[in-house]
């Protein structure tokens, strides 16, 4: 097997300014910041911590789960966020890994200038406005530091956007950590003759002027446009006088549209049928695709900042557009992870971030078991013109067929963590393993197998895992990302997080519960 490891990937991209907060009514908010404020040790709280509800999530037994962003004197905290979990009668623990309560000054020896000029010696000179810096207490699995959250935007050499974030210690000057946060009349039902989705039917509506718009007021006015090759803006909608969209060839432009419109579509289905959620936000509002970005792009990536994902038409020569199905899921799952979990996108968490986006894009693509594109666990196989399945971006069933993804937890290599540099898209390959065995078990796929055998499938113990299938699966992943997981999860706290979501929903000596110990075991994550 052949899997492309040097000029694909999927990114992502997060706003620059968080959300300042989600105003909630429910009680649950008000008893669970009385928990905290009653028994400030549980969420290693000190008095000058406050709080902003970001989200709650209501069981049906009545449980609440409701998330915090926390401040410290008024500075945002890296890394504090958390969940507080509340029962009708009570508390029932809290999910998060600040590690200790923040005791700091919050007057910095160094400048903010100086700050940016330390994080410009890495950035370069390539960049777009003016870097913005700001204090913040940085508290990433570490000793709570006062720190510069620098921010610079550019482009990288393949013309993919870039928002880097760096820390920097506002006493040392030490660079603690830095990331890329790169990761919308009457409704109507039109035809799309797409280019790798076959026909498929859209959600569109018809305008004043009597032309039909690919935006669908049914699904919280989803809209499709048409970036011209270019890469400033938002692009122009994509209109049309019958209603019928692309001639399934890449001679019409709509016909790329038809893809990406459906591809959005599809995946808002998904989350409302399949786990509840309306839309990325979880507030009905629905999301922009801008089609044919810049010339021969070879990517796609979700920008928090237009709430929108963007798709490049590949070369024409190795690569077809990037709007196959479970792209389309997986970079509209990186909006879902940014308005839940939040996963910081380095490390560990940043591989997790990418495996859910994988995870994700993957249920997406079996919920519509489209002939055309038809469902499997490898990522992006319909991107390489002409594939018989001998190329993908990576494959969840082994991922280190792509030659640099591993299989198991941990790795090293020359004595290193191989998790702490790995690119994220590489790193998520354990979680994206995990959750093949949780699903199907160690059973080689029917096709694409690649000659492997079950033993093939385990780094640890017996090759004889047995699956709880894919609807238990990605309804444990969903609610071990909405309820347990925060910014800082690692490996080890999804294990815990999705252990958890197991017995929430099936019971803690479920076959399902053990179901999920098993397939982190067999992966060497304890």
């Amino acid at each position: 097997m052949k899997l492309s490891s040097g000029i694909l990937s999927l990114a992502l991209m997060v706003a620059l300014n968080a959300q300042a907060g989600v105003a909630n009514n429910d009680p649950a908010v008000g008893r669970a910041l009385a928990l905290v404020k009653a028994n400030p040790a549980l969420a290693h709280a000190s008095t000058n911590d406050a709080f902003v509800t970001r989200d709650v999530i209501a069981d049906s037994d009545g449980n609440r789960h409701v998330r915090f962003e926390r401040t410290y004197r008024g500075l945002r905290v890296i890394g504090g966020d958390m969940v507080v979990h509340t029962t009708v009668g009570g508390f029932a623990g809290v999910s998060m890994s600040l590690s200790r309560p923040i005791n700091l000054s919050t007057v910095p020896t160094l400048s903010s200038d100086e700050a940016i000029v330390r994080a410009g010696v890495v950035f370069g000179t390539g960049f777009d406005g003016v870097p913005i810096a700001s204090l913040v207490v940085y508290a990433r699995r570490s000793d709570p530091r006062l720190a510069w959250e620098v921010l610079y935007a550019g482009t990288r050499t393949d013309r993919t956007p870039t928002r880097m974030r760096y820390y920097i210690d506002a006493n040392t000057g030490a660079t603690l950590a830095h990331w890329d946060t790169i990761e919308t009349g009457v409704p109507s039902v039109g035809t799309g003759r797409s280019l790798e989705s076959g026909s498929v039917q859209l959600g569109t509506q018809l305008n004043t002027r009597g032309y039909y718009e690919m935006k669908d007021p049914t699904r919280g006015g989803n809209y499709t446009t048409d970036m011209g090759n270019g890469f400033r803006g938002n692009g122009t909608l994509v209109v049309d006088a019958d209603n019928v969209w692309g001639n399934f060839a890449a001679t019409d432009r709509a016909s790329v549209a038809a893809d990406a419109h459906y591809g959005i579509e599809t995946t808002w289905d998904y989350y409302l049928n399949i786990h509840g959620r309306h839309g990325v936000a979880n507030d009905g509002v629905g999301a922009l695709a801008r089609v044919h970005y810049q010339k021969n792009y070879q990517n796609a990536f979700w920008d928090d900042g237009c709430f929108c994902m963007t798709f490049g038409d590949g070369d024409g020569v190795v690569t077809n557009p990037f709007t196959a199905i479970d792209v389309t899921g997986h970079e509209m799952s990186h909006g879902v992870t940014s308005h839940t979990a939040n996963l910081d996108y380095v490390g560990e968490s940043g591989g997790l971030n990418e495996a859910n986006s994988d995870i994700f894009g993957t249920m997406v693509e079996y919920y519509a078991n489209n002939p055309n594109d038809p469902p499997n666990y490898l990522i992006g196989e319909k991107l390489f013109i002409g594939n018989t399945g001998n190329y993908a971006l990576r494959s969840m069933f082994k991922p280190s067929l792509d030659g640099i993804s591993p299989d198991c937890y941990p790795t090293t290599v020359n004595g290193r963590d191989q998790f702490q540099w790995l690119d994220v898209h590489y790193s998520s390959g354990v979680a994206n393993h995990f959750y093949y065995l949780l699903a199907e078990g160690s059973v080689v796929p029917a096709t694409n197998g690649f000659g492997l055998t079950p033993a093939d499938l385990v780094c640890h113990g017996p090759s004889t895992l047995k699956g709880i299938g894919r609807d238990a699966a990605q309804k444990i992943w969903y609610r071990a990302l909405t309820v347990y997981m925060t910014s800082g999860t690692n490996y080890h706290d999804a294990r815990v997080a999705t252990l958890s979501a197991a017995a929430d929903l099936y019971g803690p000596t479920s076959k399902q519960h053990a179901a999920v110990a098993a397939a982190w075991a067999a992966l060497g994550v304890h």
